[in-house]
Parts: C-alpha cells; sequence; structure tokens
C-alpha cells in the first residue's frame, strides 16, 4: 500500500527550504552539514533525508523554487501593458520586491549554484537566461533605434542593470532612507538616462 502524504508536508519542506537557505548563506554550502542543518531547522537528521536525499538535492530544490518563482514574476511583469518606460520600471521594482524575503536563497544562488552536477546546473542556468532575456528585451525597447547600430551593447547594459539589483542585499538595510520602491526608481532612471550617452 503507497504512504500517504502528511497535510503538513508542503509546509515542513517549504520551512525546511527557507531554513536551509539562511544556513547555507550564513555557512557555505560546501561547509554545511546536515546535522547541523537538522539542529537550525528543530527537527532530526532523518527527517531531512526524509525530503531529500542528498545535500545536493536540497541546494536544487532551493534554487530551483527560488528561480521558477522570479521567472514567473518577472516574465509577467515584462507582459503588462504600457510604455517601455514603464514597462522597464514595473520589471526592476518586480525584481526587488521579489527579492525581499529572499535574500540567503539570492546568495545561495551567486555562491553555490557551481556546486551542483552539471544537469542541475543546465536546468537553473536556463531559467537564469529567462530572466536576462526579459530583463535585456526591456533594455533595448528603451532606446531600439540607438542599440540596432549598437547591438553588442545590450549584454553589458543588461548585466550591468542585473549588478545594481543582485548586490542591493549587501547594503540594504531596512528602515533607511531608500526602500525598494524609491531604489527601483533610481536604477531606472540611471538606465534610461545614461543610454543616449552608452550609445553614442
Amino acid at each position: 500500500m503507497a504512504r500517504t502524504i502528511a497535510k503538513d508536508h508542503e509546509a515542513k519542506r517549504e520551512a525546511i527550504l527557507h531554513t536551509a537557505a539562511r544556513f547555507f548563506a550564513e555557512n557555505g554550502f560546501d561547509r554545511a552539514s546536515m546535522g547541523k542543518l537538522a539542529e537550525a531547522c528543530g527537527v532530526s537528521k532523518a527527517l531531512i533525508y526524509h525530503y531529500y536525499p542528498s545535500k545536493d538535492a536540497l541546494l536544487f530544490d532551493i534554487l530551483d523554487t527560488h528561480l521558477t518563482a522570479l521567472v514567473t514574476v518577472v516574465e509577467a511583469a515584462a507582459a503588462e501593458p504600457g510604455t517601455p518606460q514603464s514597462r522597464l520600471r514595473a520589471l526592476i521594482r518586480a525584481i526587488l520586491v521579489a527579492y525581499r524575503d529572499s535574500d540567503a536563497e539570492h546568495k545561495v544562488q551567486l555562491e553555490a549554484l557551481s556546486s551542483l552536477p552539471e544537469d542541475d546546473q543546465r536546468h537553473l542556468r536556463a531559467l537564469q537566461r529567462r530572466l536576462v532575456t526579459a530583463m535585456s528585451e526591456a533594455v533595448r525597447a528603451i532606446e531600439p533605434d540607438r542599440f540596432s547600430g549598437r547591438p553588442d551593447l545590450v549584454g553589458p547594459v543588461t548585466m550591468s542593470v542585473f549588478g545594481m539589483l543582485n548586490w542591493f542585499y549587501l547594503w540594504h538595510r531596512p528602515g533607511g532612507p531608500i526602500d525598494r520602491d524609491a531604489y527601483a526608481d533610481i536604477v531606472t532612471d540611471l538606465v534610461i538616462g545614461g543610454l543616449p550617452k552608452v550609445c553614442e
């Protein structure tokens, strides 16, 4: 007879994912042990292994869950009606809002993705490329004529935008003078205002 899934199975899995992301972010994925992780989660090591057969499987689920949710948010924002400027602003704001409760997941993505097996990395990098594609299309739409003459600049500008967004968690402090919405406007205005000079 097949085992039934407990009603709180998904809630427990999500709790493990969030705690594990914080634990890996604070201690480093390579140095983190499943035993110490179980202590941090307040559960037995056996329960961790009930959900995940290995530390790699747990890391993959953290990153897959995080990136899949981010792709959903970003692609929805990119598809919103409006001017190219309003879509870029909405896209940048959506990313920063999506990062709000995912600083640990984001840090683990930056630092530990390359620790996974190649097949897992390919899957996750495909999700990352979807994020980059959405942003690059939004950036190109701001100055289509200028970029038509300098298509080589779309990639560097796109990655510069992600650079401003991806490291926000390092310096931002909740309750400070700049919140996420205000920073989204700063980044958007820098891009819109700077592109004419960049594409000269």
